[in-house]
């Protein structure tokens, strides 16, 4: 292959006309299965004769290297040859920083592949030291070709991957071999290394090289991913030297106030903002190498903090490496020696570093004006902030500052020895004990935080005594003193700041779980004042109104209720104005509201459905591609008005008065949502492939509205008026074509399809089961009818999303057995059953290796689909796999017997599955020898099916029976429960280990059950006209024809047999003598059905017997004349009883079944 060639069509793919590009990219596709291909573009990378060509071949090498490696064939790194890795290594010491950049990456490909999966590639570590150690700025050789910035690179690329645990299915991982090598081979003599470059660095007075800052970021990126999870052994006695010098770095940082760094001071922060991340992870990951050298940490990481004081003037980078300052602190607080560190310094940090940061500044009234999105995340979050020393988020110096804060109210002084004592006695602890031996000690909070809070006034008339929020009298009522005393009177100002409302917003929405009942009413009038407060003409109050708007969602998901939800709902639906992006936050928190406030709001829904209704119709336009955020949230809020409307049905209609209340408004509700929907599908949103459709967004809460309007029809006459067909035809097409599946965003769409069923069941839906004909010219093929869009839809459920399995299983049975389809609509039930079964036993055969719950669901698909047109489907089977109709009907016996997990459940699953196997029996003895061997095991599936189904008809009447009783004991076991939740057990951390390391183990074996279908699996599935039929005759009757070929000579398994005993027994007046009669006799215990037959016989005339010796001696004894009478008739009755069984005996022996 001509070097050139491979050049001239990398120049072609940066040509601006994109046919030369498309050809020139077809070309190289063709050119990449010659096996000097990936050595050509390795030659253009390092020698090429532009920039643009040599980032061209890096670049085409990096996608080509992914193509062939990252893909699902595990021996695929074996393609990579030792030659080829060679030059790759050379070509990544040499080449220029923007190719090295790109190169590197397929370094990183091929050494995750290699070098950390597999541990191959054993020269890797020693070749790379010695180019290290032989570079020109190591070894001080400036004609050297290998150079440093390269080779470094090239480490920080191996080290990478391990910066994060490589195998979740361990509990414990150990260091991995290869870091340690890598440790042992270069860490370790590029740290003494690293000593001297430092040593260097710092002695300069203000002379920073270049080459040299890059070696020290470097290698500090490469010890922070080394140690960010593990710590290989070699590099401990190092640590103390190693910190040293990174404090020493951390010293020489120098923040210029409004003056932008050079390049090379740049490098010194980016060298100090990592350092800073190695100390967290050294204090939290590898605690026990790391108090030794804390307190220079702590005395390091206050010099920074307290440059906050000019926090507003500092640059993004140096607020970073203050904000990690703060987090550092923070971490070294919540270890056991933090106190005694941190403690002395609370006074300095509160006066000196945490309020600078927390006070408004002129970057924070820039930001307000200028981007109030920015400023509401950075400093207004409507999340509830957790509390701790480490925080990816945590990316501002205010916020850290906060965290710091909450960490320092929190800490309780230094542990006593007893309380030490007794955490390290036991590695669990019930969450109530440790609470109570915490509250013995005051906290930080109470003795320090509020204290020096309490010195700073609130602009307002108040005096100093009652703005104090210490209160010696209500030392436990802190969290009520300082919202009555600190916060709910800046609302009463006049003329108060907006963005001291924002704040207090913000903090009452933080305090909503400790708010009291008694200032509930205030805390409400407050909100809402400042949720409708208006901008001023200099300054905009967005924030306010959102952070008054977090501050309620808050309070609603604390049980914290207003005392009158119309006040609240009033002012939100007023406010809302679709045009205004406020009110997407608007439609959030009307949302929650209605949610919280259930029956309380619910007699308000049909009005502020009909309202908000109103709204969103003006902002859908046919002209859009896409709807808005603010419409989408919309739709969203009014899918949760509909639920919480229906949801308010059970107690209301047992009133006549709110029931005939109840139907009007679910009538209103009907009628807006059919006219929203109609706008939004019925009138021509855009052309899609010539076609103009309407806009496929909110399909999940479009569908929620579009059941509520099903669900207000009550007649015929309704239908029409709500064009519902329509509607429904234009549904059906969306979901038809509908990929954006999410977590549990298909749910609304089963619902509405079981809605539609039951719909066109009551009163007949037009376009349901045959589409209509178009209207001339076009040709005469009936339009896509809605049970064809929905069985579309379900058939890419099963086939493609394992989330949605057994609810669209769930449907499968609806769609066949539910619907009276006529005999010209046969062909379309009978095209259903092709899709659904050929969806199903595709993916059936993809999970056929591993027994699982979903293949319950699936057969059962197959069985619905069986019964319906088992010709088709067996060809469907065997056209899809070899052998592939037995290997369902085998799937589906197994799924019968006891040992499959977890088997079926509910009567409609045994009973279908019964009415299957007897039609797959029937087929087999069909085919004369073919199928016996089959046909034996389906029948012995089959015998335990109808073991299962009685067992599971009497455990329904038993919880039928257990039902009130339960009902009774409802109220005591919540208090009990309640009782219990104090004696919770905390996880520890091996438990928690063990624990995911089981569920990753899990998951690779694909024994987990997704996300969101647990619920799923206990529901009775619909049979439709199935459900009528009498299984126990048609079992009799296939005994009746074949038993010949399916009892005769074949054992029955003893754990069948004793099931079979046990629920023929149960039907006796004596059931415990049946059952230990019959299992008492040894040859009961390998037996087939005939000769069980003979047992019971046997044993029935050995009894009557028994019974007639024992009656005629009575009876020689008695003398009373009318006992004797009625002893000699029971005698005459046991001589005809064992007439009759010893004609039985001798029908049985041959098997003359029907003489019994």
């Amino acid at each position: 292959m001509e070097i050139s060639l491979v050049a001239q069509l990398l120049n072609d793919t940066l040509n601006p006309d994109s046919t030369v590009v498309h050809t020139a990219t077809g070309s190289l596709d063709g050119l990449s299965h010659f096996p000097q291909f990936p050595f050509s573009l390795l030659s253009i990378s390092t020698g090429g004769e532009n920039h643009g060509q040599r980032v061209a071949a890096a670049t085409y090498l990096k996608n080509f290297t992914r193509r062939n490696i990252n893909s699902e064939n595990r021996n695929s790194e074996s393609n990579v040859s030792k030659e080829f890795k060679d030059q790759l290594m050379r070509s990544l010491l040499q080449v220029e920083p923007p190719v090295l950049k790109v190169l590197v990456e397929t370094f990183r490909i091929i050494i995750v592949a290699e070098f950390v999966k597999q541990n191959n590639w054993p020269e890797l570590v020693p070749e790379l030291w010695s180019a290290i150690r032989n570079s020109n700025l190591i070894s001080s050789n400036a004609n050297c070709e290998w150079k440093t910035i390269n080779a470094l690179t090239v480490l920080q690329a191996l080290v990478r991957p391990f910066q994060y645990f490589l195998n979740p299915k361990v509990a414990k991982e150990p260091v991995p071999q290869q870091l340690e090598l890598i440790g042992k081979e270069i860490l370790v003599p590029m740290l003494n290394l690293f000593h001297q470059l430092v040593q260097k660095a710092l002695s300069t007075q203000g002379r920073i090289e270049m080459e040299m800052e890059k070696i020290l970021l470097i290698v500090c990126k490469c010890m922070y991913f080394t140690v960010r999870s593990h710590m290989p052994s070699v590099l401990v006695p190092l640590l103390p030297s190693f910190c040293r010098n990174l404090i020493g770095l951390l010293g020489s940082l120098s923040f210029d106030y409004g003056v932008a760094p050079e390049e090379q001071c740049l490098l010194r922060l980016k060298t100090g903002k990592r350092t800073l991340l190695i100390f967290s992870t050294l204090i939290t990951r590898h605690r026990k190498y790391s108090d030794k050298f804390m307190p220079d940490i702590v005395n390091s990481a206050l010099k920074i903090v307290r440059c906050s004081t000019n926090i507003s003037k500092l640059d993004f980078l140096s607020e970073r490496i203050i904000s990690l300052a703060f987090n550092v602190i923070s971490n070294v607080l919540e270890t056991g020696p933090g106190w005694r560190l941190v403690s002395p310094h609370f006074s300095f940090l509160l006066d000196s570093a945490i309020l600078p940061a927390l006070v408004l500044n002129e970057k924070d009234i820039s930001e307000w004006e200028e981007d109030a999105e920015e400023y509401i995340r950075k400093n207004l979050p409507s999340e509830l902030e957790e509390i701790s020393g480490w925080r990816e988020d945590l990316f501002t110096a205010r916020k850290s500052a906060m965290n710091l804060l909450g960490v320092i109210s929190m800490s309780k002084g230094p542990p006593t020895g007893t309380s030490s004592n007794i955490s390290s006695a036991s590695s669990k602890r019930k969450k109530g004990e440790k609470n109570k031996r915490n509250n013995q000690r005051c906290s930080m909070g109470e003795l320090l935080v509020l204290p020096f809070l309490s010195k700073f006034p609130i602009p307002s008339d108040f005096n100093a005594s009652e703005a104090r929020m210490i209160n010696e009298e209500q030392k436990p009522g802190y969290i009520t003193t300082l919202v009555r005393t600190r916060l709910l009177p800046l609302y009463a100002i006049p003329a108060s700041s907006p963005y001291l409302i924002a704040s207090a917003n913000w903090v009452i929405g933080e305090l909503a779980a400790c708010l009291t009942e008694e200032m509930n009413a205030d805390v409400y009038s407050s909100l809402l004042k400042a949720l409708a407060m208006p901008d001023d003409e200099d300054t905009s109050c967005y924030p306010v109104r959102i952070s008054a708007a977090g501050a309620i969602a808050e309070l609603l998901e604390n049980d914290y209720p207003p005392p009158e939800w119309l006040p609240l709902l009033q002012v939100v639906i007023g406010r809302i104005n679709v045009e205004d992006e406020e009110s997407s936050i608007l439609f959030q928190l009307l949302s929650s509201v209605v949610e919280a406030g259930d029956e309380s709001v619910a007699d308000h829904i049909p009005f502020m459905v009909t309202s908000l209704v109103g709204a969103l119709s003006k902002s859908i336009h046919p002209s859009m591609e896409t709807w808005p955020q603010v419409v989408e949230r919309g739709f969203a809020t009014l899918a949760v008005m509909s639920q919480s409307w229906e949801n308010f049905i059970p107690e209301e209609t047992e009133q006549i008065e709110s029931s005939e209340k109840w139907v009007c408004g679910r009538t209103a509700i009907g009628k807006a949502f059919s006219a929203l929907l109609e706008q939004a599908w019925l009138a021509p949103m855009h052309p899609v492939d010539g076609e103009v459709r309407p806009t496929p967004t909110c399909l999940d809460d479009s569908s929620t509205l579009l059941q509520s309007v099903m669900l207000s029809v009550t007649g015929s006459n309704a239908i029409q008026q709500l064009k519902l067909s329509e509607l429904l035809l234009v549904w059906a097409d969306l979901i038809a074509d509908w990929h954006a599946w999410e977590e549990l965003e298909d749910l609304s769409v089963f619902d509405c399809i079981k809605e539609v069923v039951s719909l066109h069941r009551r009163y007949g839906l037009e376009n349901f089961i045959v589409g209509q004909m178009p209207s001339p010219p076009a040709p005469p093929v009936p339009r896509q009818s809605i049970i064809e869009g929905i069985g579309a839809f379900v058939s890419e459920a099963i086939s493609q999303y394992p989330s949605a399995t057994w609810r669209a299983s769930s449907c499968v049975h609806i769609l066949l057995n539910v619907p009276s389809y006529s005999f010209e609509a046969e062909n379309v039930k009978q095209s259903l059953a092709t899709a659904f079964s050929q969806a199903a036993f595709s993916r059936f055969r993809e999970i056929q290796s591993k027994p699982c719950s979903l293949w319950k669901p699936l057969l059962l698909v197959i069985s619905s689909c069986y019964l319906c047109y088992p010709d088709t489907v067996e060809a469907i089977l065997e056209r899809y796999a070899e052998g592939g109709f037995t290997i369902w009907a085998s799937a589906i016996a197994f799924v019968c017997s006891g040992s499959f997990e977890p088997g079926l459940s509910t009567n409609s699953e045994i009973k279908l599955t019964a009415m299957t196997l007897v039609k797959v029996i029937e087929g087999l003895l069909g085919q004369q020898n073919s199928g016996v061997g089959l046909s034996r095991d389906c029948f012995k599936s089959l015998m335990e099916a109808l073991v299962r189904l009685k067992e599971v008809q009497d455990e329904m009447e038993e919880d039928e029976e257990d039902r009130e009783a339960e009902e009774d004991d409802e109220d005591e076991d919540d208090d009990s429960d309640e009782d219990s939740e104090g004696d919770e057990l905390e996880e520890t951390e091996e438990e928690f280990l063990e624990r995911y390391a089981k569920a990753a183990t899990a998951l690779e074996n694909g024994t987990v059950v997704e996300e969101g279908d647990v619920e799923d699996q206990e529901h009775e599935i619909e049979l439709g006209s199935l459900d009528e039929v009498d299984e126990e005759k048609v079992v009799l009757s296939l005994i009746e024809r074949f038993h010949h070929v399916l009892i005769q000579g074949h054992d029955i398994p003893s754990h069948v047999s004793n099931k079979l005993i046990d629920a023929l027994c149960k039907e006796t007046s004596n059931p415990e003598f049946c059952r230990n009669t019959l299992k008492s006799n040894s040859e009961t215990k390998q037996t087939d059905m005939d000769e069980l037959g003979i047992i019971t016989v046997m044993s029935a005339t050995a009894q009557a017997r028994l019974n007639k010796y024992i009656v005629k001696s009575i009876l020689q004894n008695e003398n009373d004349g009318v006992t004797k009478d009625k002893l000699s008739t029971c005698q005459i009755d046991y001589e005809v009883t064992l007439g009759k069984l010893k004609s039985a005996y001798r029908s049985s022996y041959i098997r003359a079944w029907e003489d019994w």
